[in-house]
């Protein structure tokens, strides 16, 4: 529904860069979903439909990933932002993909870790 796509120009503009030195490129439409269900939903419409589809997750990456060159839909996984599993006895954590590096370390605040910039070996859900 409606708070959860977008084809407003400066949501589209918002999502069609990065902190690349390329042009903007935007999506034709922008979806935030909210569950694993939603993503798999959307993507087997994309493929169906042959649309591209672009993954956005902050847009402060720094290679062009998240510019539409050929349109498309946006996914964006901001609002995919729970930490459903933190072992602190084998140093694990299981998060949706909109969870940030910020968000995590206040989650682990009291335990003694924290998640560095750069590391290596993450996996979401």
């Amino acid at each position: 529904g409606a708070p959860n796509v977008s084809t407003a120009t400066a949501v589209r503009e918002q999502h069609g860069h990065d902190e690349s030195m390329h042009p903007c490129a935007p999506p034709d439409v922008v979806v935030w979903p909210q569950a694993v269900g939603q993503v798999q939903e959307l993507a087997a419409l994309c493929h169906r439909c042959r649309v591209p589809m672009v993954p956005f997750g902050t847009g402060t990456g720094l290679e062009g990933g998240v510019n539409a060159v050929q349109g498309g839909v946006c996914f964006d996984l901001s609002r995919m932002d729970a930490i459903t599993e933190l072992s602190l006895e084998d140093f694990s954590v299981t998060v949706e993909p909109g969870v940030t590096r910020k968000a995590l370390n206040k989650h682990l605040r009291g335990t003694e870790l924290w998640f560095p910039v750069g590391t290596v070996g993450v996996r979401g859900v």
